[in-house]
């Protein structure tokens, strides 16, 4: 099943189902109006959303419309929690390696997590708004999954049970602001604006053997100013699997029907060419690519985003179609 938020002048906008090659969709009235309704009723309501999208994907529901992803908010325009973690280690691993530092043990069998702003989130065409391209604007290309509710000290097993839906994430990072917020010990706050997710968010079953053990096993596009950077697997590399960073969550309390967790950027390990380090799959964030080239050439030469710059962000199925559609934005000044 595949859900989406649609804009109508409202905080939380009004939910949608859209059918699986995201051509058409219909409004969910009658069964839930917003997301978060669905969430909280998940065992009620859901049955009667994927009745719906099976009548829309053989194309008798009577009214149908097409799907436009520039009408869509964020899938949930706001939740009660959105915990961001740092899944891939290897991406640690080259931040870490370009400063000279190393990564402590503990990293490698407790995730890292932060908790961002929930109350704001963005569209997936909805532009990216910096007050200033000092503040070293980046993307970062991620996977993040919808909860229902999961008790504290749920196991890593039961938590994966918890997982309602799938979406993808642009985490945009302020990167100039994060060393002065880190060095105050409380972690990011200013260097952290509002996240965009994919127009829709889907069930787990609509991956079928794409979804494995907690993991999404598909290929991760980050495309900049039209040219691709990034084909990332995010499945193999993935450290902690989705069930692992809810548990981590829950080890001192409940999560919440309707809250996100991020698995961090997407990141593939290097591989040897005649003696040198390669990164063929690219990176989802400038900062990574800026650690390779500090690793290989003692420095970085490549810039955060300016505005004007687009980021494209998509993830396609083994029958080469889009499964969340494409988070596509612009970075803009903020107009006062």
């Amino acid at each position: 099943m595949k859900l989406a938020t649609y804009k109508d002048g409202s905080r939380d906008g009004q939910l949608v189902v859209v059918s699986r090659d995201l051509s058409t969709a219909h409004y969910a009235t009658g069964i839930a109006h917003k997301l978060q309704q669905a969430l909280d009723d998940w065992n009620f309501i859901s049955p009667q959303l994927h009745d719906l999208y099976v009548t829309l994907n053989q194309g008798k529901a009577r009214h149908a419309f097409p799907f436009d992803p520039a009408m869509c908010m964020a899938p949930l325009p706001r939740a009660y929690q959105w915990a961001d973690g740092s899944a891939y280690i290897n991406h640690v691993e080259l931040v870490r390696a370009a400063r000279s530092s190393e990564v402590p043990q503990s990293f490698y069998a407790d995730p890292l997590m932060y908790q961002g702003g929930s109350d704001d989130f963005i569209g997936p065409t909805d532009d990216v708004m910096v007050p200033s391209e000092d503040f070293g604007i980046d993307f970062e290309a991620e996977i993040a999954v919808v909860t229902g509710d999961v008790p504290m000290s749920a196991t890593p097993e039961q938590a994966l049970d918890g997982i309602r839906l799938l979406m993808l994430a642009n985490d945009v990072s302020l990167r100039n602001l994060i060393p002065a917020e880190l060095a105050k010990g409380f972690g990011f706050f200013q260097s952290k604006p509002a996240t965009a997710f994919s127009p829709v968010a889907i069930t787990p079953d609509e991956l079928g053997d794409a979804w494995q053990g907690g993991r999404v096993h598909l290929t991760l596009q980050s495309t900049w100013n039209g040219r691709k950077v990034g084909m990332c697997e995010a499945g193999p590399e993935m450290t902690f699997h989705f069930g692992q960073l809810i548990a981590h969550i829950c080890k001192t309390r409940n999560v919440r029907a309707g809250s996100i967790v991020g698995s961090g950027t997407v990141s593939n390990k290097s591989v040897e060419v005649d003696g040198r380090k390669e990164w063929p799959k690219g990176y989802s964030c400038i900062a990574e690519k800026r650690a390779i080239e500090t690793i290989l050439d003692g420095q970085p030469s490549t810039a955060f985003m300016k505005f004007g710059d687009t980021i494209r962000i998509e993830m396609k199925g083994r029958d080469g179609q889009s499964v969340f559609g494409a988070i596509e934005q612009k970075v803009v000044p903020l107009v006062r």
